[in-house]
């Protein structure tokens, strides 16, 4: 995208944010000191006990030169005071808003569907403030590399709350959602269906009987079914095989995925959309060990080549996940005080 529709996305978006400042004392636009805060959060200045870097910064002659090119600066660049005031008095769930909004205007979807939106919850360990800490919730869009929308709660289980506040403010449709086995409720995934998207959901304990009555499917099947999926003959249980090497390492996923549930009435009745079971088998070799996984998994898409997708596509989050740490030291920002977390 071209710098003038990064402006011009940027000052429709984020123009709409409540201004609360007495209107005789304001020197600077909101919208403006927004797009010197977000630009210089892009350029690594990423803490609030670094905010008087954020001025520097902008007054650094190739970066004051960039930013005229989009802000007028009649005043000047502001003082380390009110970018400090800025950050302490918005509204934090407007600009969460405002900021998804943006990045929707930046997105760029396959025209034949089917790209993967991973939503995945994250802590933020340098928020720790006795017991309280932040965690953000996160929708990750593998075929754009960006992050559509995140999410803040104060507590781990209220991801459960908090991703249909995320589904809400996302537009989807088309888009396969996958989500953590926290994320596996039959409310998210009518949530989900309801924006014209589908869903692969990570099963585990906290849907015991869901996860059992799927593990004893595939745990039962008969060495003839077996060598039907293997042989690609079954019409209704179909395998995929991968063999990745690097890093030191190899590792083999086998991907089966079932549209044979007939016989879970009660949970098709439960979990809209629901279209078929899969299993994941994951075996990884080291240089000097062994390491073996089976995940379960439900799912409202149609055939293992979008399940395979969809699971391959969520661990895609965790990158993000490493760069927020390593890149913007998410985990070593301890800013807490009033909105600016």
């Amino acid at each position: 995208m071209s710098d003038k529709k990064y402006e011009t996305k940027f000052f429709e978006c984020f123009g709409m944010l409540q201004d609360i400042r007495q209107e005789g004392k304001i020197r600077h636009a909101l919208t403006d000191i927004l797009f010197i805060i977000v630009s210089a959060f892009f350029a690594k200045i990423d803490k609030i006990d670094e905010i008087e870097e954020i001025p520097l910064w902008a007054k650094s002659d190739i970066n004051l030169a960039w930013l005229k090119q989009y802000i007028n600066l009649a005043n000047g660049i502001p003082s380390v005071s009110t970018f400090r005031r800025i950050l302490r008095v918005v509204n934090s769930k407007q600009f969460e808003k405002c900021f998804i909004n943006w990045a929707r205007q930046m997105t760029v979807f396959s025209e034949n569907g089917g790209d993967i939106v991973a939503i995945d919850g994250k802590t933020m360990c340098g928020s720790r403030d006795g017991d309280k800490v932040a965690h953000i919730v996160s929708a990750w869009c593998s075929v754009n590399n960006l992050v559509l929308g995140q999410v803040k709660t104060e507590e781990k289980s209220n991801e459960i709350t908090a991703i249909p506040e995320l589904l809400d403010l996302l537009y989807l449709e088309g888009c396969v959602v996958t989500v953590d086995a926290i994320g596996c409720q039959t409310k998210i995934a009518g949530k989900i269906r309801r924006k014209k998207a589908d869903y692969v959901l990570n099963v585990k304990g906290n849907q015991k009987i869901l996860q059992n009555e799927i593990s004893e499917y595939f745990e039962c099947l008969t060495s003839e079914e077996k060598k039907q999926i293997e042989d690609g003959t079954n019409e209704k249980v179909k395998h995929l095989e991968t063999l990745d090497k690097g890093h030191g390492r190899i590792e083999r996923r086998k991907y089966i995925y079932s549209t044979e549930i007939d016989w879970m009435q009660d949970a098709k009745k439960s979990w809209a959309g629901l279209t078929g079971i899969g299993m994941v088998y994951r075996k990884v070799i080291h240089k000097d060990r062994i390491t073996e996984e089976t995940q379960y998994f439900i799912g409202s898409v149609g055939n293992v080549e979008q399940f395979a997708k969809a699971v391959r596509g969520h661990w895609g989050i965790e990158s993000v996940h490493w760069s927020l740490d390593v890149t913007f030291r998410d985990d070593a920002n301890k800013t807490r005080k009033d909105m600016a977390p």
